[in-house]
């Protein structure tokens, strides 16, 4: 399994499910911060057409292109069916947000291949990554 911080190397591509446009949440908060830090963002939000200047897709399997990071702001029940889209669209890793633990879908990621990430908050691991001269 790589290390949050290969995880964050290695990834170009991010798929954030439950990206809100509403600028003072956070899912928004954090994917601006990864848009600033030179990721591509693809928003995963079924009642939003555009998320930051980006298509929102309605879910996963929508996408069409390669995606190296799901990024999930939904709650905890929720996330199987995510983990089952993102095993079957080939992402590398599976990253749950801060208070999002699901042991069930972080098992059926880690069986698809997927390396797992659960409890964290990619915008705080990234800058203290940076900040320590790591990114």
């Amino acid at each position: 399994m790589r290390t949050i911080e290969e995880i964050l190397k290695e990834s170009k591509t991010v798929a954030i499910v439950g990206l809100s446009p509403n600028p003072d949440r956070d899912s928004y908060t954090v994917a601006r911060y990864l848009q600033e830090q030179g990721y591509r963002v693809i928003p995963v939000n079924p009642a939003v057409a555009e998320v930051l200047g980006r298509k929102s897709y309605p879910d996963l399997l929508s996408i069409g292109e390669p995606v190296d990071l799901v990024d999930v702001f939904r709650r905890p029940e929720t996330v199987v069916p995510i983990a089952q889209q993102a095993v079957s669209i080939g992402a590398k890793a599976l990253w749950l947000q801060l208070g999002i633990i699901n042991e069930e879908a972080a098992e059926i990621a880690r069986l698809g291949g997927l390396d797992v990430v659960m409890d964290r908050c990619t915008h705080v691991e990234h800058r203290r990554l940076a900040r320590d001269g790591k990114l």
